[in-house]
């Protein structure tokens, strides 16, 4: 708390810091004067991040297309060993641009409030399964994160039938994880 004189009054401040040097609100005689210039809130713990990598839904899935725009898809994934691994049409805008420039990002979040997530850069690698049997094999293990194993294994058939998969295998080169359910000003503002 500081304090100091101002025209015959006394102004006391109230600075509330959050990671050592950022200013996030400013308190002056009692009356909050907010100050959110931070871009990132708490990040999840590791373990918080495996089990929240193993729970989360749908995936974002962003890649660099020839003309420099951002492709960005939405994709169900697996995440075991370390990497993010997903199952696409082998003629997917997704797999082409890998095949092009492996950098990608993914983000995996929260649908609801108070947001959290990770965003995963890294470089990602086309696996094409070499025969019927291990693709149906790759996309039930990422297919039955999201549904009984009896309708992944049908839904990998049906993917099969209908055009070549290719498996993009995700190495993460860097990790950012948020969650603003620990960030004590989120909430209030």
């Amino acid at each position: 708390m500081t304090s100091g004189d101002v025209s015959g009054a006394t102004l006391f401040l109230t600075i509330v810091r959050h990671r050592k040097s950022e200013i996030l609100w400013i308190e002056a005689n009692g009356i909050e004067v907010r100050k959110l210039d931070y871009t990132q809130p708490p990040p999840l713990t590791e373990g918080e991040i495996e089990s929240f990598l193993k729970e989360a839904r749908t995936a974002r899935f962003c890649s660099l297309n020839k003309d420099g725009t951002i492709h960005a898809a939405p994709v169900l994934f697996r995440h075991e060993n370390g990497q993010i691994m997903i199952i696409t049409p082998a003629a997917s805008r997704k797999a082409k641009n890998v095949k092009r420039n492996g950098k990608v990002s993914i983000l995996i979040d929260t649908e609801q409030p108070p947001p959290r997530g990770v965003l995963i850069y890294g470089k990602a690698e086309l696996r094409y399964p070499r025969t019927r049997d291990e693709y149906l094999t790759e996309a039930t293990r990422v297919y039955e994160k999201y549904m009984p194993r009896e309708r992944a294994e049908c839904m990998a058939q049906g993917m099969y039938k209908i055009t070549q998969g290719v498996e993009i295998i995700v190495k993460p080169k860097h990790i950012v994880s948020f969650d603003y359910s620990k960030d004590a000003v989120y909430p209030t503002a």
